[in-house]
């Protein structure tokens, strides 16, 4: 078993695409955006989509919610929090190592939490 999508909720769907579109820049992802309430950014066998909620309510973040990105190198991991936080994201956890992964964590314009790690 794999996972094959996340989907983050977002009350903006402008500001989301935004952010995600230059923070995956260079990534390798195609976005697709198929209605105005979901947009996705694909890659190889993978999914991620930011969604304003179906059931019309506001979208919020999970306590305890994350998405992790295995970036293959810490300096990609160390550069993508940095321009997360350049594009108004927020720190959750500075670049370093921890146990036998070195990650960094952001929280996204709606408050999502991701890991980007090596």
């Amino acid at each position: 078993m794999k996972l094959n999508y996340f989907v983050v909720g977002t009350n903006n769907m402008d500001a989301a695409v935004k952010f995600y579109d230059a923070l995956f820049e260079n990534q390798g992802f195609t976005q697709v955006r198929p209605s105005d309430r979901m947009t996705y950014w694909l890659k190889d066998d993978f999914a991620f989509a930011a969604a304003l909620p179906f059931d019309g309510a506001p979208a919020a973040n999970g306590n305890g919610t994350m998405a992790g990105f295995s970036l293959g190198s810490a300096d990609e991991a160390a550069r993508l929090h940095k321009k997360a936080l350049e594009l108004g994201g927020t720190c959750e956890g500075a670049p370093g190592q921890r146990g036998p992964r070195f990650s960094a964590y952001v929280r996204d314009l709606d408050g999502n939490k991701l890991c980007f790690a090596d």
